[in-house]
This record gives structure tokens, sequence and C-alpha cells, in this order.
């Protein structure tokens, strides 16, 4: 069976997908939504509608769901952020980082990602979602190179991040996101579970000793 066809934000195209998980309820007359749950894409429709017409509809929510994530710019599943990694680490980091996972975690108020090294698990807030691509591609970057040089910042740990060319700018992009993330100008989420294990901040992400 050929693959089902997918947009490069994971999503699935067509309204056969396995992936769909059609709701339907006799308590909706008119309205239609569509959410992603991990893998899968929750569409809620009134019960009773042709099969033709509930096709037409699955097909615009995805299509609207596919718009979406482009404007978002970042990838929609853990799968996709842990391959991602894996093409980084090759790119830059000569695939010496071999992550054992690569996860999104729920947004956390001072933490934006963490690398535990005895496990090789990489965690990424949600709050990174909505950075442009080349932003979240450093700060994977930044963790990935914890499991060549574990320990801390050292001056070996800065110049294997910098193998990645884009590190002087993500670094901008990232403390003045951090300024309106502090004003309150968009969400930086709340204290969680996530907030009590050791990660990193805009501080842990910025190396002030090239300045």
């Amino acid at each position: 069976m050929p693959p089902t066809p997918a947009d490069h934000t994971g999503l699935p195209t067509s309204p056969d997908d396995p992936r769909i998980d059609v709701r339907r309820s006799k308590r909706r007359k008119r309205t239609v939504s569509a959410r992603v749950e991990g893998e899968t894409v929750v569409v809620l429709m009134p019960a009773g509608l042709p099969r033709s017409e509930e096709h037409r509809l699955i097909a615009q929510m995805l299509a609207k769901l596919a718009r979406s994530g482009r404007r978002r710019g970042t990838r929609s599943s853990d799968a996709e952020l842990m391959e991602r990694a894996g093409e980084l680490s090759k790119k830059w980091l000569d695939g010496r980082a071999v992550p054992a996972s690569v996860r999104w975690v729920p947004a956390m108020s001072t933490r934006w990602a963490s690398c535990s090294p005895g496990s090789r698990e990489i965690r990424i807030s949600e709050s990174l979602r909505d950075v442009p691509s080349y932003v979240l591609d450093y700060v994977v970057v930044h963790e990935l190179a914890h499991l060549v040089v574990p320990g801390g910042h050292p001056p070996e740990f800065w110049q294997l991040v910098r193998c990645y060319p884009r590190t002087e700018r993500a670094m901008g992009y990232l403390e003045a996101y951090s300024r309106v993330l502090r004003s309150g100008a968009a969400g930086g989420g709340s204290a969680g579970e996530w907030d009590q294990e050791p990660g990193e901040g805009v501080g842990d992400l910025v190396d002030d000793s090239a300045e």
C-alpha cells in the first residue's frame, strides 16, 4: 500500500487517512472543527451528513490545519522533531550526538529545553513552537552538543555549537523573545513538572563570553 500523502507539517492530507478520527454528534447542527491530538487529527462534525459531504469537510479541515502548520513553521510531532535532530547532528556535529529521544514538553515558565546526557533524552518546551525554524534548529543543536560535551558550557562546548552557522542570529532572537515573554506580550507557560527538571533558559542558550 503506498504511503498516505502528507505535507511537511506531518499531517495527513487525505480524508481516508487512518490517522483521522471523525467524531459525529447529533448535538452539532452546522459547525465543524478539527484539532491535532498526538499523531491523530480529530474532526468534530454533525451526525447524519452524506459521505461525500463528510469527505469535503474533512479535506477542508486538513487544509486549514496544514496552513496553520506552515504559518507556525514548526514540526507538529515528536517523531519529526527526533528526525530533524538526527539530520542536524549529521550536518553540524558529524553525527556524534545520538539522542535516545527528542520530544516536546508542556510550556515551562523558566526552562526552554533540557538534555539528560545519562539517558540521552532531550526535551523542547512548547514555548518554542512559534519561533522561526532556524531558532528551533539552534536550540536542538545546543541540546545535542550536551551529548558530546557533557557538564555545563565550557569553551569547547560553545566551539561545537558554533558549527551551526546561524548560532549568533538565533541567540539574538532568543534574547529578544525572552524579553517579550517577560513583558507578558506572549505566553511563556506556567510552572510545572518540567520546571523541576534540570534545564536551560535564555541565559544558558546565549554565550555571553563571546561579547
